[in-house]
């Protein structure tokens, strides 16, 4: 007749080792070498051309340093003389209406057309293979094409039209200078919105406009309480990415107008690199260059909470 075995208590503690015996191999890691042949010189690249040049562009900005010669420290006396420059003033106040104003046109018209090839339509493929195509265009190349339209084909419809303020080059204008650089932006870089908002608008199921339009929904209604909620996070990337690259604005601007007429058309990133690499004033400018890219991450940071906070809200 066979015994139940005794249960072991499962408060007991094993019996310790002796002290010869041989111990347990260390586990194998679990991250393959070949990772770290990979992640290693990535690394080490990016610090030396990128983490590097900053922290030199930081430290040099609190010299006297003019890109040659001999230098020394002079404190904060770069940072306090950019706020009495009325260049560098002007500088910044176009460049953030000039953002601003490409910004809202850029998604307003990206999602427009991105709802537009979303749709039933023939040669639906093809046409969002044209609407792409001024993304992989060069910026320059395609701004003298804009000038020479600017400059010689605008001018010569108006005169046509008896339009007085386009018989002109707007190029020309301190005041108009501007209209022709944020046309060639949002021309631009409405192809990459149209792609990140097609790729949204997909990810809506169709049985929800079905339903809606069972219930006698408008058009409008539809894009208020369906498509535009189930689209904010790609419009809260769409709007963060084009107000920072829109900060940034520099070919655009060498191509239409190289800062003029005068300075009316002159960005900070130009600015910047005149002052930097032909002027002389490569640690003033490189102070510049610090003010700003604080207030580029300060901006972007605050806009990406307060569309984040709305798409919650939504």
């Amino acid at each position: 007749m066979a015994t139940a075995a005794a249960p072991t208590p499962a408060h007991v503690a094993p019996p310790p080792e002796p002290p010869d015996a041989p111990r347990p191999l260390r586990p194998p890691s679990r991250v393959p070498r070949a990772f770290w042949w990979m992640v290693l010189p990535a690394v080490a690249i990016f610090f030396v051309f990128h983490t590097l040049p900053v922290l030199q562009g930081i430290f040099f900005s609190f010299t006297d340093y003019a890109g040659y010669g001999t230098w020394q420290f002079v404190g904060l006396r770069n940072y306090l003389n950019l706020f009495g420059n009325d260049r560098i003033a002007h500088s910044y106040l176009f460049t953030f209406q000039f953002a601003i104003v490409a910004t809202v046109l850029t998604n307003a018209l990206a999602l427009t057309i991105a709802m537009g090839l979303n749709a039933r339509i023939r040669l639906q493929t093809t046409l969002r293979g044209l609407y792409f195509i001024p993304n992989v265009l060069a910026v320059l190349v395609v701004g003298y094409v804009f000038n020479y339209l600017f400059s010689n084909s605008l001018p010569v419809l108006g005169q046509a039209l008896g339009v007085e303020w386009l018989s002109t080059s707007i190029l020309a204008n301190e005041d108009l200078a501007w209209l022709g650089i944020v046309v060639l932006a949002v021309w631009q870089a409405c192809a990459f919105n149209i792609i990140l908002y097609l790729a949204g608008l997909q990810t809506i199921p169709g049985e929800l406009y079905e339903a809606a339009s069972l219930d006698g929904a408008s058009t409008w209604r539809r894009f208020r309480s369906i498509t535009f909620p189930l689209i904010s996070a790609f419009f809260t990337i769409n709007m963060v990415l084009s107000l920072k690259n829109f900060l940034q604005v520099f070919d655009h601007v060498i191509a239409l107008t190289n800062g003029g007429p005068g300075t009316a058309t002159e960005s900070i990133s130009l600015v910047i690199y005149r002052g930097g690499f032909q002027g002389g004033e490569y640690a003033y400018q490189t102070a510049n260059a610090v003010v700003y890219l604080v207030v580029i991450i300060v901006l972007s940071l605050a806009q990406l909470r307060f569309l984040q906070s709305r798409e919650v809200e939504s």
